[in-house]
């Protein structure tokens, strides 16, 4: 009911296609793909299971939008930290350092997909292999690439020994140096890590990159 004693307002077509994405990135996360349940997935969103096969036909396809929606919401927003502080590049080493710090500073921003990535992880020879195909593509792929390019400017630029060879290369390791160990060692951010020990994993990733790949222009 609202305040004024009518009947509540129902939810639009868009609106419960959201909630069902939130509700079922919330059960999937918590229940994985197999243990989740139709029923439950609706519940969390508020809607009536009728609606969540009206919208995306059944469970793997849901799993499917879910996990590429949330993919490329974080993509998104890695590839914008990505860009602001590797385009102007005026201190190698202090831009790095500045990118590493906040990307691991907002990992909890994304708290929900990477439940789902952990999912993905413990349960993937049960996962349909065309949606782990297309949520590398969509996601850890993405992001990598946008690294990768960067590096190569920064190294035409005379700034990272970088060429396009090893540009894919200088990309992952940089990604493992400074969020690998994080990411693994929190189980994907389910164990806490206080953040001065996180600051730490992050100063010696940047350390040991630009030992691999520093440059005399770089200091």
């Amino acid at each position: 009911m609202t305040d004024q004693g009518g009947p509540a307002p129902r939810k639009g077509t868009a609106e419960k296609r959201q909630a069902l994405l939130r509700g079922a990135r919330t059960v999937f996360g918590r229940e994985g793909y197999t243990r989740a349940g139709i029923d439950e997935i609706a519940a969390e969103a508020g809607v009536s299971t009728r609606t969540l096969y009206n919208h995306f036909g059944g469970k793997e396809n849901l799993f499917r939008e879910v996990l590429m929606d949330s993919a490329a919401k974080v993509t998104g927003g890695q590839v914008e930290l990505i860009d602001r502080h590797l385009s102007k590049v005026t201190d190698i080493e202090a831009d790095i350092r500045a990118l590493a710090r906040e990307w691991m500073r907002r990992r909890a921003e994304h708290a929900s997909h990477m439940l789902l990535v952990r999912q993905i992880i413990s349960e993937g020879p049960h996962l349909p292999a065309d949606v782990i195909e297309e949520w590398q593509r969509t996601g850890p792929r993405a992001v990598t690439e946008a690294v990768r390019e960067r590096f190569v400017e920064l190294g035409a630029q005379g700034l990272l020994a970088v060429q396009e060879s090893n540009s894919l290369e200088a990309a992952r390791y940089f990604t493992l140096l400074t969020a690998g160990t994080v990411t693994v060692d929190t189980f994907f951010g389910v164990v806490p890590m206080p953040a001065a020990e996180v600051d730490a994993r992050v100063e010696s990733g940047v350390r040991v990159f630009l030992r691999l790949y520093a440059t005399g222009n770089s200091r």
